[in-house]
Order: C-alpha cells, then structure tokens, then sequence
C-alpha cells in the first residue's frame, strides 16, 4: 500500500511526494480509510507511530473539500498534553498544508500570549492547542469554538495524568455536538473509556499495540544499582558507548538540573528540560538535541512528551517511573517507527515493585546486565520489596555480558569512589587514556562482543 490509494485530493498528495513519504505506517493504512468516512475513533498508539498523519490528512482533505467563504473560523480543534508536542504536531501540519488554503497555529503557555491574540484575531482554520492556554484564552473572548468540525485528542493519557480532565470537560462543553472526533492514547486505561463514551459516537477503534514494538524493536537491559551509584554509572556507560544521542529520564525537574550539571562536570555535554525551563530555553536544548550538538538530553515525563527525533540510539531510566505505562512511553523514544534502538533501565534498593510493574506488563523480564562495575545484589535482592511512597521513579537493563572487563583492575574498581572521584581518577581506573574531545569517540575494543550476542537475540 502507498498513500496514492488512499483518495487524498491531490495538494496533500503532492505535499506528501515532496515531503518524501511514500508508503503509510500501521496507524496510517489503518486509521485514514475510516476518518475520510467520517467515523469518530479511539486509537492506541505510541508516539513514534505515525498519528500525526493519520489524523491530521483525513481532517485536511476533508477541510480542502469544503472551504468556507468569508471570515475564518476555528474548525478543527486538536488538544495535547505538551508545548513541545503542540508545536510538532503544527509543525506537520503545515508541511502537509503546504499547497493548501488553511491557516493553523499552535497555542500553549510559558510565552506571552499577545502574539497568539493577534493571529486569533487574523483569523485561522486548524488551532493546536494545550488546554491551560486555551481555557485561559476562551476566557478573555479570544477563542470561540462554536464552528468547530472536528475535534483531536492526542496522548489523552498523559492529559489525564497531568489532571487536565476537567480542563477537557469545560472545552467539550462549548465545541458543537455535531463533530468528528477522535481520541489517540497509548494507554487505555478506566479513565480513557470514560472520556471516549462521553465524547465519541458510535468509534472505529485502532490499535497498534505498544508491546509489541517494545519486544520486537527495542534492545532493553536491566541494571542492578545502589541509589547513591546511579550518577557513576550513567557517566560510565556513556563513556563507554559513545552514543551520539542519549535521552535520561529523571522523576524529578530538581534531578533533570542536578543530573545535567553533574553530568557536565565529568566533561559530558548534557542540557535539562522540563517544565520549569523556559520556552526558549527548551527549544535551545531540543534544537541542539536534533542537530547532534547536544549529545544527552535529560528530561521529565512530562517534558518528553513533544521530542520527536527519529534517531535517538538511548533511552536511559535514571529513575523507574512508578506506572508501567510511562516506561513503554519512554522507551519508545528510540526504536522509532520499527527502526533498532538501545534502553537501560537503572533499578536501585527502592525500585523492585515498580519494576515488578513493568515486567508484568510487557510480559518478560528485561535481562540483567551484571557486567558494570557498580552492580549491586543488595538492589537485585530489594526487587520483591515494596517501595517507599517518596521514590516515584527509576531503572535499566542487559545482559550480563554487555562490558568486558578487559582491563583486570576494573573489576577492583569501587562504586563509590568512582561515582564521587574526579574525571581522570575514573579513566584511570578503566586503564583509558583521556580523551581531549567529547566528540572525538573512542573505537570499541576488539574482545567486546556484538550487541546481539550479548543479549542472545
């Protein structure tokens, strides 16, 4: 199947040539066919999938079909959780528009909201929005949605999560009841079934299951680390991997700062982002991220949730998130639309039930990787315990043959002096001579075995 058989009106099909896309992804090939009749729909998918396009070109070719004549009205409404997410999403949106007569925005908060008033006033078709924001501004008169036709919900967990319902439920409230509306989530958890019985009649339901593209894609490993370690270990294994794009999730925005900082010290190029940064200050971090010049990006869930890079080669869990459904969340962010990718999840003392959650719920156990100099079986033997309420988050894994410990002093090194210890102390201990540039990446030694054979797939 290509997009060429899916009757889209011919400007979307020559943006989409331009663009390069050629063939539809599962949530696509499914979803389009369906949304062009004009049918409501729950969909399950993770970011990384597709949905953008799946949603947005069935609501553009049926805008381009019948274009209204005078003012401009507010349409199509298309609500997330995120600034970052809002702006992917409007992003996309005009490469598809391209050769199209509609005008979209994207509104969200953390900027001053006179520049989105004068586009309002301006006038737009399609609007991208975060829901604080957009109550915010139906408030103070400068969004009437009463010529709304179609209506999108994306990653309507995480809106959930973020205690956006009753946000959601005053918006409903002043949209037409005569609308196509779509709900996409990667969970479908009570709460969803809820919502979408309020807000969808008579759906189509599409689902491309999380699971599997966690199994089949996606390279998992488990460490086993005391708390304390888990600053040595990650400098560690980004010092012996030398990824080009490594993505650290912390519980905490106070974490995300200290991680990057401490990250930063040992000569490794690292920028936070999370809620409490501001706008321009997040764009700066994603930008560098996506361009290659900014080499760790450490981020809340919350945050994450608008990076769209497509060539994310780690996803590390500093912390394990305390619901299973944030992990497939996670490490989704690599192994992007099928393509390979590598997470570590780090599991300390007070992490085993949260990991308990996530094995049970992608059905395996993540395999260990024991071969790190700050393996620790008192965690490993914590894994049955249950975990204090002030722990939110954490985790890692591989197989147990992932660092070989060519350099006989390695094993001999000490966790806590290497975690503590200066930069060159912690090379030295490696038997590595120092490197004067980050960039410049150290060739992997001969005796390291293939990343398959150490995980036996």
């Amino acid at each position: 199947m290509d997009f060429t058989s899916l009757n889209l009106c011919q400007p979307l099909q020559d943006a989409l040539d331009e663009i390069g896309y050629v063939s539809p992804t599962p949530i696509q090939a499914q979803a389009i066919p369906d949304l062009i009749d004009g049918r409501d729909m729950l969909g399950c998918a993770q970011t990384g999938t597709g949905k953008t396009a799946a949603f947005a070109l069935p609501i553009l070719n049926a805008m381009a079909q019948d274009s209204e004549v005078g003012p401009r009205h507010i349409r199509t409404l298309i609500m997330c959780p995120t600034r970052e997410l809002a702006a992917q999403i409007h992003d996309n949106i005009e490469q598809y528009a391209r050769y199209l007569d509609i005008r979209s925005m994207a509104m969200f908060g953390g900027v001053s909201q006179r520049p989105q008033e004068k586009i309002l006033r301006r006038g737009i078709d399609i609007l991208v929005a975060t829901p604080g924001r957009l109550l915010d501004l139906i408030s103070q008169g400068y969004v009437d949605l009463s010529h709304v036709q179609f209506l999108v919900l994306d990653e309507a967990d995480r809106m959930l999560d973020m205690g956006f319902i009753r946000d959601i439920r005053k918006i409903l409230a002043r949209i037409p009841k005569k609308r196509q509306s779509l709900l996409f989530s990667a969970t479908i958890p009570r709460s969803i079934v809820d919502l979408s019985n309020d807000m969808l009649h008579n759906p189509v339901s599409v689902s491309i299951t999380p699971e599997s593209t966690t199994i089949e894609a996606i390279e998992q490993s488990l460490m086993f680390v005391m708390r304390k370690d888990k600053r040595g270990l990650l400098t560690y294994i980004i010092e012996e991997e030398s990824p080009d794009k490594v993505l650290v999730f912390c519980r905490t925005k106070h974490g995300c700062n200290r991680i990057s900082r401490q990250l930063g010290q040992d000569g490794i190029d690292a920028l936070p982002i999370h809620g409490n940064k501001s706008q321009g200050a997040r764009e700066n971090a994603l930008r560098r991220f996506r361009n290659g010049t900014l080499q760790v990006l450490v981020a809340t869930d919350v945050a994450s949730r608008g990076i769209d890079v497509s060539d994310i080669s780690h996803v590390i869990n500093l912390d394990l998130p305390n619901e299973p459904e944030v992990y497939v969340h996670r490490i989704g962010r690599t192994g992007r639309a099928g393509r390979g990718g590598t997470t570590i999840a780090f599991c300390d003392e007070n992490e085993g039930e949260y990991l308990r959650g996530i094995e049970k719920m992608i059905r395996q156990e993540i395999p260990v990787d024991e071969s790190h100099p700050f393996h620790s079986e008192k965690a490993r033997s914590r894994k049955g315990n249950k975990a204090p309420k002030r722990h939110q988050n954490r985790g890692r894994g591989r197989s147990n043959t992932r660092y070989h410990k060519s350099n006989g002093s390695r094993p001999n090194v000490k966790p806590n002096q290497q975690s503590n210890g200066g930069r060159n102390g912690r090379r030295r201990g490696r038997g590595r001579k120092q490197h004067k540039h980050r960039n410049n990446k150290s060739p992997r030694r001969g005796n390291r075995t293939s990343r398959r054979a150490r995980t036996g797939d």
